[in-house]
């Protein structure tokens, strides 16, 4: 009979870990969290020190009866939670539950689930750290706060179904800060002016860019001043006048973290981020290998650290010296980055053999498995070799007063890029075809002037908006995905071809987020508290002082905004539009989707129909009203009434006034006026000339 009790989270670890162990452990799930706030209620006594009211979680107590029986039979019984705050919680939360208070009861954590990671934690038990169980309950009780108090008033002003969340509130908020630096947005024209020079001897010709005059560089910003800089080498010799060599190194990567591991997947495989997490989870709790059984392939997948361990970076060592050769490796440690709390001491994302390679194993997996386990592979080898050398070729070109230059490089040594080649690091090898020296004679071929426009900021994906939450330090590595997936599932934000889109439904929370709880959304305040978090963790605060101090401010900003938010909410707004059914005025309400026209006869009328707001703006290609409208995942433009007939549409609303040059129209952006025609360029303010 098995003497040892081993408890982890998932079940899919108990087949690997029991394998590791032999027969005097047991080892059991409790599938995840086994207790939790009610879900009735707040759960949170405000009146006695803000004690949390935990209860069995509805569907557990089957799964907690088995455990109980186990820890009768067991001598000793080892809590091998996941190693982070909330793999420490459960623990806690188990010691509680199983009533495990006089037993030997014991905490191990491992970032792997490997033979000798779970092994070596058996000799490195401990107890539980209430540092991390404490952080994790201020970040549950602050959540539950701000969720329980203002979600209900949402519901009340807006429409039920919705909720308001300490990370996911400012999430909604950096993404509409975006739109309206995107609407606001206005094209500045410029030009590039290239010229096509053939080098004696040489076939193919080189091309040099405009850089400016001996006096320094020079933009172009119309065609005016192109054709002038173009007029003025008329007959111009071209001389090389400068030419500088040398040499640029390309370091290697980091390995992956939770946050770059996410954004990589999303830009090279296309993966959401819950995606992304979900099959890194599989990964890490094991799958079928033919031969070995079934093997944890990498490590633990949330951490925000870069380190990696002394076998691990040992063993790459000798992998990339017998596959690569001794000049490919770079030993030495890429530790954590500067300045920045590093959760758990953890290790980077690896896999847990770097000698399992991705083509030995490809068939064992599904695709996107091996994808995912293949850019982790590449990604780790790769931060562990050299960097790729570059021999580059700077050239300085003189015609006359004016200058161009041209820059060149070619790979001498791929280093770490025989490996892996970030989507972003794509380069092409644009050496030179011939020498040039300095006073090389080049013959004229032709100039290639383009205009161009500047371009607004781009609109998030989740890969840059998670880049953005991790650089302004809110939520932690575990919170992203479930950040991301509930502002898409509330409908605040929609994702087209990858990009995030507010819905008109965002707009309107985060206006009232914004307007009732400043605090709660001001990102500075809520990277603050992240670091108050990990002040409990490292013991220098205590939790309940920063529950203590957040949720007086909270009760009043609530209260305050049911009062003064209950002013501003109004009845069903009347439309012109009649329904056809009974001859009632239609009204206007909101739904999932936003809003439409039912008929107030409701329930015994129940005619419903799109509701399209006129903007007061005839469809310069047909006369008919143009109209707000919404895409299917929500997103807004202004198209006309008279689709599928006329398919006018606009990003940007109509003003109403006609362009004074070309008779376009002229649309809203910000606090200017721009023509529709983006070639005719004219911009103006909205009460002012151009």
């Amino acid at each position: 009979m098995a003497k040892y009790l081993v408890i982890v989270e998932s079940p899919a670890k108990v087949k690997t870990i029991k394998k590791f162990l032999g027969a005097n452990y047991q080892v059991a799930a409790s599938n995840g969290h086994v207790r939790d706030l009610p879900k009735s209620q707040l759960g949170i006594d405000v009146e006695h020190d803000y004690e949390p009211k935990y209860i069995t979680i509805r569907g557990k107590g089957d799964i907690l009866a088995n455990l109980r029986k186990e820890v009768k039979k067991a001598e000793k019984i080892y809590l091998a939670t996941d190693p982070d705050r909330e793999g420490e919680a459960i623990s806690w939360h188990l010691l509680s539950a199983l009533k495990l208070e006089g037993k030997k009861v014991y905490r191990i954590t491992f970032n792997e689930i490997t033979k000798n990671a779970v092994k070596e934690s058996l000799k490195n038990a401990r107890e539980i750290n209430m540092n991390l169980v404490d952080a994790q309950q201020a970040r549950r009780v602050l959540d539950r706060m701000v969720g329980y108090r203002i979600s209900p008033l949402l519901w009340a002003k807006i429409k039920r179904g919705l909720s308001a969340g300490r990370v996911q509130s400012v999430a909604l908020r950096i993404i509409c800060d975006r739109e309206d630096e995107i609407n606001a947005f206005i094209p500045q024209e410029y030009w590039s002016l290239d010229v096509n020079l053939k080098v004696k001897g040489e076939k193919k010709p080189i091309t040099a860019k405009y850089y400016g005059t001996a006096e320094g560089r020079q933009g172009i910003t119309n065609k005016e001043q192109a054709d002038s800089v173009t007029a003025s080498l008329k007959d111009a010799q071209y001389k090389v006048d400068e030419v500088k060599k040398g040499e640029r190194m390309k370091k290697p990567p980091l390995p992956f973290t939770t946050s770059t591991l996410q954004q990589e997947a999303s830009k090279t495989l296309n993966f959401s981020t819950q995606k992304t997490m979900r099959l890194a989870q599989q990964l890490y709790e094991g799958v079928d290998i033919k031969g070995e059984g079934t093997v944890g392939l990498i490590t633990y997948l949330r951490t925000d650290s870069t380190r990696v361990s002394e076998e691990a970076e040992k063993q790459a060592s000798e992998f990339i010296r017998s596959r690569y050769g001794e000049n490919y490796e770079a030993p030495g440690s890429f530790g954590k980055r500067n300045g920045q709390k590093i959760q758990d001491a953890h290790e980077a994302i690896r896999p847990t053999d770097i000698n399992r390679m991705p083509a030995q194993i490809k068939d064992e997996l599904p695709r996107d498995l091996f994808r995912l386990y293949q850019l982790i592979w590449k990604r780790f080898a790769a931060s562990r070799m050299s960097g790729a050398r570059y021999e580059t070729t700077s050239v300085r070109i003189r015609a006359k007063e004016q200058i161009f230059t041209l820059a060149a490089s070619r790979m001498v040594f791929d280093g770490f890029m025989s490996v892996y080649v970030q989507e972003d690091d794509k380069e092409e090898n644009n050496a030179l075809k011939g020498e040039l020296n300095r006073n090389s004679e080049l013959e004229f071929i032709s100039f290639d002037p383009k205009q161009h426009f500047t371009q607004p900021p781009a609109h998030y994906t989740e890969a840059s908006l998670v880049r953005a939450l991790e650089e302004l330090g809110i939520g932690r590595p575990s919170t992203y995905a479930p950040t991301i997936t509930t502002i898409l599932a509330r409908r605040y934000v929609v994702k087209e071809n990858k990009n995030l889109y507010v819905t008109e439904l965002g707009e309107i929370v985060n206006h009232m987020m914004k307007e009732a709880f400043p605090g709660i959304v001001d990102v500075n305040f809520t990277a603050n508290m992240e670091a108050l978090l990990d002040g409990v963790e490292e013991g220098s605060v205590k939790w309940k002082t920063i529950v203590s101090n957040f949720y007086p401010d909270l009760d009043e900003a609530v209260k305050k905004a049911e009062e003064e938010l209950s002013k501003v909410t109004v009845a069903d707004e009347v439309s012109d539009e009649v329904c056809e059914l009974c001859g009632r005025r239609m009204v206007i309400k909101y739904g999932p989707h936003g809003r439409f026209l039912a008929c107030p006869g409701f329930p015994d009328c129940r005619n419903t129909r799109p509701h399209f707001e006129k903007i007061g703006v005839s469809c310069p290609r047909c006369g008919g009203d143009i109209v707000l409208k919404k895409t299917k995942k929500g997103r807004k433009y202004y198209g006309c009434i008279n689709h599928p007939d006329c398919d006018f549409m606009v990003w940007q609303k109509p003003s109403g006034e006609k362009c004074p040059r070309c008779g376009g129209l002229l649309l809203e952006k910000g606090n200017k006026l721009v023509c529709l025609d983006e070639q005719c360029g004219y911009v103006k303010g909205k009460s002012s000339e151009a």
